[in-house]
C-alpha cells in the first residue's frame, strides 16, 4: 500500500525542487510577487518540457534523475547570486507567508483522496481513485523509461512505432506523469506514493500562482487568503437537492457531468490542473513581452505552452489556441509599431519552438485518433442542461443560455462575482501592464467558458474536452475576485462581489464538506479485504514476472471498490504492465477500435468467469504476451480452471485461498 510518509517526501522533494529552478528563473523576468507565486509552475514546466526530450537521449534511471537534479540545483544557485533587474516598486506588497501555509493545508484535500484507508481487515478507497488508475503510466516510465510503453495493453512481439497508431503505443499525453516518475525514481517511492505527492504539489502550486497574481494585481496581501477561500468552494447541487428535496433533480434538470470548481478538478485531474496553471503562468510571460523581448521570455512562454500541451492536450492545446485568437488583437494594439514587429518576431519564435517540441506529441495522437475510428474526435454541440419536462425542441433551445443562468452558477458560485471583478479590474486606473494582463486572462477564461459550452469530445465516455477546458477559466475567476474583493474595486462594486462572493462561498460549504469528508473516508464497499490483500498477491506475481513482462488478471477484480468497474489493484499496486488491464482503461489510453476493444474485453472476461476455450488461453498466449497469468478465489475461473490444461501455461506457484500464478511455457 502507498505509505503516507513516501507520500510526504515525494510532495517536499517535488516542491523544494522546481520552487527553487522556477524562482531562480522568474526572478529576472518577472515582479517579485509574480516570480513568488509562479516560481512552482514555471519550475516544474520549464525542467519537465525540457527534460522529456534529453532523457529519451540517456535514459531514465535514479542515477541520471539525481545527477540532472544536482545540476539544476548548482545552476539555480549560480542564478539566484545574480542581481535581479527592479521589476517592481520597493514597497509593493507581498503574498503573506502563512497564507501558503494555509494553500498547503488546502493542497491536502486532493491529495488525501488518493490515499488508502484502513477499516478493521478491509482498505478503502474515495471516489476519485478512479482517475488515479494512471498511477500504471507513473510505474512503468519509471521502470522502463521514456518514450512510455503502454501499460494497459499489449499485442506479443509488437513494439511501440510512434506515429502510427499502434495499440502498443501509448495513447495519451503524459508529462505530468513522467514528472511523477522522476519523483518516484528521486525518492525510491512507487508509482501510487509519486501520484499523491504531486497531486499535492500541483494543488499547491496552482494555489500560489493565483495567490501571486491577485496580491500583483490588487495591491494588498489580503488578496492571497481570498484565493484560499475561493478555490475551496464547490458547486450547489447539494444546496439545490436540500431545497427540493429530492437527490434526482430530472426530470427538470440532467444530472451534473462532473465539471465543478477547482477543488473537485484538483482532486480528480491534477495533470489538467497543471495544464490549466502553465497555461495562465503563460499568459503573464505574454503580457510581459509586450514590455520588454528577452531570448529568456521567448524560451519559458515555449515551455510552458509546451508543458501545458503534452499535459492535457484539451486545455494546452484546443483551449490555449482559442485564447490565442482572442487575444492576439489586444496584444498586437497593446504595442506600438516598431514594437509590433519585435513583439511579432519574439512570438513566431516562440511558437516555432512549441512546434518543434510538441510534434512527437501531436503526430502521435492524430495517429492514435486516426487508428480508433468512429468519425472526428471533436464535435460542435453545445451543453445539454434541462430533462423532459418541455418539448424536444424548446428545451434545446433554451439549454443555450440554461448554461450560462443555470450550469455555470450551480457549478461555479463566484460566476458572477468574477464577471462583475474583470469589469472592475479593467475599469480601474491600475497600470498598463496589470490591465493587459487582465484582459489577456480574460481571453483564457472566455475561451474555456465557450470550449464547455460548445464543443464536445467523443473519444471517451464523457465530454472530457467540456469538462476539463472550464479549469482555466475556473483559475482566472478565483483571481479575479480575490483582487476585486480585497480592496481593488472599490465602493459599491467591490461591495457587490463580496456579498456575490459570500452568497455563494455559503451555499456551496455543503457540497465541499462532502467532497473533504469522503476524500478523507472513502467509501467503504465490496471488495476492500480482497484488495487488502492484493500487495502481497502482486509480490508474487513480480517474482515471476521480469520488469518489461505483461501480466494477465480478472479485468473485473474489485470492481465494486470503484465507482465505475476499473483493473484499481492492478493499476495501483501490479507495478507490471498488463497484456489488458479493461475497458475503461483501454478506452483512455490505447488506440484499439471500438468494435476490437470491446471483442478482447469479453474475451478475456470469459476467460476469467471461467467460461474461455482452449483458443482463448492460447491466444492470451500467443496475441496479447501474456507472460503470467494471476488468478483469484473471487475469480469463476479459481474453480473452472482454463489454464491448468493449457499447453501455453504451467502453475508457478500456488496459496490455497489466495493466487494461483501461471507463466507462460
Amino acid at each position: 500500500m502507498a505509505s503516507p510518509i513516501n507520500a510526504i517526501l515525494c510532495a517536499l522533494i517535488a516542491t523544494a525542487f522546481w520552487t527553487l529552478l522556477g524562482f531562480a528563473l522568474a526572478r529576472h523576468l518577472l515582479p517579485r510577487v509574480l516570480a513568488v507565486g509562479t516560481a512552482p509552475v514555471i519550475g516544474w514546466a520549464t525542467h519537465s518540457a525540457v527534460m522529456l526530450p534529453i532523457y529519451l537521449w540517456i535514459g531514465l534511471s535514479p542515477m541520471t534523475v539525481v545527477a540532472v537534479g544536482a545540476l539544476c540545483v548548482l545552476v539555480s544557485g549560480f542564478s539566484l547570486s545574480l542581481p535581479a533587474p527592479g521589476n517592481e516598486a520597493e514597497h509593493a506588497p507581498s503574498v503573506p507567508s502563512w497564507t501558503f501555509a494555509a494553500a498547503a493545508l488546502l493542497a491536502l484535500v486532493p491529495a488525501v483522496a488518493i490515499l488508502p484507508k484502513y477499516y478493521a481487515d478491509a482498505v478503502q478507497l474515495a471516489d476519485p481513485i478512479f482517475d488515479h488508475a494512471k498511477t500504471a503510466i507513473i510505474d512503468a516510465i519509471a521502470r522502463l523509461g521514456v518514450p512510455p510503453v503502454n501499460p494497459v495493453f499489449g499485442q506479443f512481439g509488437a513494439t511501440c512505432v510512434p506515429d502510427t497508431g499502434s495499440p502498443s503505443c501509448l495513447a495519451y499525453y503524459y508529462l505530468w506523469h513522467f514528472s511523477a516518475a522522476e519523483v518516484a525514481l528521486a525518492a525510491n517511492a512507487t508509482g501510487w506514493e509519486a501520484d499523491i505527492g504531486l497531486t499535492w504539489f500541483t494543488a499547491f502550486a496552482s494555489l500560489t500562482l493565483m495567490m501571486g497574481i491577485a496580491v500583483w494585481l490588487a495591491k494588498r496581501s489580503a488578496a492571497a487568503i481570498w484565493v484560499v477561500a475561493l478555490a475551496a468552494a464547490a458547486s450547489l447541487w447539494i444546496t439545490l437537492q436540500w431545497m427540493f428535496g429530492t437527490s434526482d433533480l430530472r426530470p427538470v434538470l440532467l444530472a451534473p457531468i462532473g465539471m465543478a470548481g477547482w477543488l473537485f478538478q484538483a482532486t480528480w485531474v491534477p495533470q489538467h490542473v497543471m495544464a490549466a496553471s502553465c497555461v495562465v503562468a503563460a499568459m503573464l510571460v505574454v503580457a510581459r513581452l509586450t514590455e520588454r523581448q528577452s531570448w529568456t521570455l521567448v524560451l519559458t512562454l515555449a515551455l510552458l505552452i509546451v508543458a501545458g500541451f503534452e499535459s492535457s492536450t484539451f486545455i494546452g492545446g484546443i483551449t490555449l489556441a482559442i485564447a490565442a485568437l482572442l487575444a492576439a488583437p489586444i496584444v498586437f494594439t497593446a504595442v506600438n509599431s516598431l514594437r509590433r514587429r519585435r513583439l511579432l518576431a519574439a512570438l513566431a519564435l516562440a511558437a516555432l519552438l512549441v512546434v518543434c517540441l510538441i510534434a512527437p506529441f501531436v503526430l502521435n495522437q492524430w495517429a492514435a485518433v486516426r487508428a480508433r475510428g468512429g468519425g472526428t474526435p471533436i464535435t460542435v454541440s453545445h451543453y445539454r442542461v434541462f430533462g423532459e419536462f418541455l418539448p424536444l425542441a424548446l428545451r434545446r433551445t433554451l439549454d443555450l443560455p440554461g448554461y450560462w443562468l443555470v450550469i455555470l452558477p450551480v457549478e461555479l458560485p463566484i460566476l458572477f462575482a468574477g464577471v462583475v471583478a474583470l469589469i472592475a479590474l479593467l475599469r480601474s486606473a491600475v497600470p498598463r501592464a496589470e490591465k493587459l494582463t487582465v484582459a489577456l486572462l480574460a481571453c483564457l477564461a472566455g475561451a474555456g467558458l465557450m470550449v464547455s459550452w460548445l464543443l464536445v469530445s467523443t473519444l471517451g465516455k464523457n465530454n472530457d474536452l467540456g469538462l476539463r477546458a472550464i479549469i482555466p477559466a475556473e483559475i482566472v475567476l478565483i483571481v479575479a475576485v480575490a483582487a476585486a474583493a480585497a480592496g481593488l474595486a472599490t465602493g459599491r462594486l467591490r461591495i457587490v462581489v463580496i456579498a456575490v462572493t459570500l452568497t455563494g462561498l455559503v451555499l456551496s460549504l455543503p457540497d465541499t464538506a462532502k467532497i473533504i469528508r469522503d476524500n478523507v473516508a472513502g467509501r467503504q464497499r465490496p471488495g476492500g479485504v480482497a484488495f487488502a490483500q492484493s500487495p502481497e498477491l502482486w509480490a508474487a506475481v513480480r517474482r515471476y514476472a521480469p520488469p518489461a513482462a505483461r501480466v494477465a488478471n480478472n479485468p473485473l477484480f474489485v470492481k465494486e471498490l470503484t465507482p465505475w468497474p476499473v483493473n484499481i489493484s492492478w493499476a495501483l499496486l501490479a507495478n507490471r504492465n498488463s497484456c489488458f488491464a479493461g475497458l475503461d482503461l483501454a478506452l483512455a489510453y490505447t488506440s484499439l477500435p471500438a468494435e476490437r476493444r470491446a471483442a478482447i474485453d469479453a474475451q478475456f472476461v470469459r476467460v476469467f468467469a471461467g467460461d474461455g476455450t482452449a483458443d482463448d488461453v492460447h491466444a492470451m498466449a500467443t496475441q496479447y504476451g501474456c507472460e503470467v497469468i494471476v488468478l483469484a478465489p473471487t475469480d469463476k475461473a479459481w474453480e473452472n480452471d482454463p489454464f491448468a490444461a493449457s499447453a501455453d501455461y504451467r502453475l508457478a506457484e500456488k496459496r490455497d485461498g489466495r493466487w494461483k500464478i501461471y507463466v507462460r511455457r
